[in-house]
């Protein structure tokens, strides 16, 4: 079953300032047994210029508040094309069935692991977004590095 993309989130703080997209990942791999099936998991990404060198990532699975995960952007970036990351976060490009472009995301905790499955043109699309508010390489002028 596809992922379903929901819309884009133009109603945030700032447009020039916060770029968010809700998608939908799948869930194909997690710490407890479940079903064959991927499990269709709500996801809000958000990238804020204030931390130019970050991506949040809020997983709306079946708890009381959401599951978030923050790091960064450039690991993101890279595991559109290339495998990238290591230890706790793991990013890399995917086909599914031979018909779709996917990119999978595994999350390692003490307490577990996931793997999930992202449209890759949905995420890259939000990428690109977040690329054209800071370019890559660009972030150093908004946060200066400290002495």
């Amino acid at each position: 079953m596809p992922a379903r993309t929901h819309g884009f989130r133009e109603d945030a703080p700032d447009a020039r300032t916060v770029v968010e997209r809700e998608l939908e990942f799948e869930l194909v791999l997690a710490a407890r047994p479940a079903a064959h099936t991927p499990v269709a998991v709500p996801t809000r990404l958000t990238y804020r210029v204030g931390e130019p060198y970050a991506v949040h990532i809020a997983f709306h699975i079946d708890t009381p508040d959401p599951v978030s995960w923050t790091f960064g952007r450039d690991l993101l970036i890279d595991g559109v094309y290339r495998p990238s990351g290591q230890g706790d976060v793991r990013i890399w490009p995917a086909t599914v069935h031979e018909e779709r472009s996917a990119i999978c995301l595994s999350l390692s905790t003490p307490e577990g692991n996931a793997v999930l499955r992202a449209p890759s043109m949905a995420l890259t699309a939000w990428l690109e977004r977040t690329m054209r508010l800071v370019p890559p390489g660009q972030e150093r002028l908004i946060v200066p590095a400290t002495p």
